[in-house]
């Protein structure tokens, strides 16, 4: 099993687009993924279960898998909350 942090630094948190962007992501992969927030752990392949979670920007979620290539889906969906879900950044 792996887990790791991560922080959602884009505007709209784990909602709508991203949100169906993690899971896409997420169903690449054979492990089991988990998101947990706050106690709650859901299936990372659910939409309903990823947007349940009501995770906003500056959120915290911890990504968990389980399986032969844990701990590459761990880092590819971390990696894709740090590139913003591809949205462009203001500033």
């Amino acid at each position: 099993m792996v887990a790791k942090r991560a922080t959602l630094t884009n505007q709209v948190g784990l909602h709508a687009r991203p949100a169906t962007f993690f899971i896409q992501k997420a169903n690449e992969f054979k492990s089991s993924i988990w998101i947990e927030r706050e106690e709650r752990r859901v299936n990372a392949k659910s939409l309903l279960g990823v947007l349940s979670l009501g995770v906003v920007k500056g959120g915290e979620i911890d990504i968990i898998a389980d399986g032969d290539d844990a701990s590459e889906a761990v880092e590819t969906l971390c990696e894709l909350i740090r590139s913003n879900f591809g949205e462009e950044t203001e500033g």
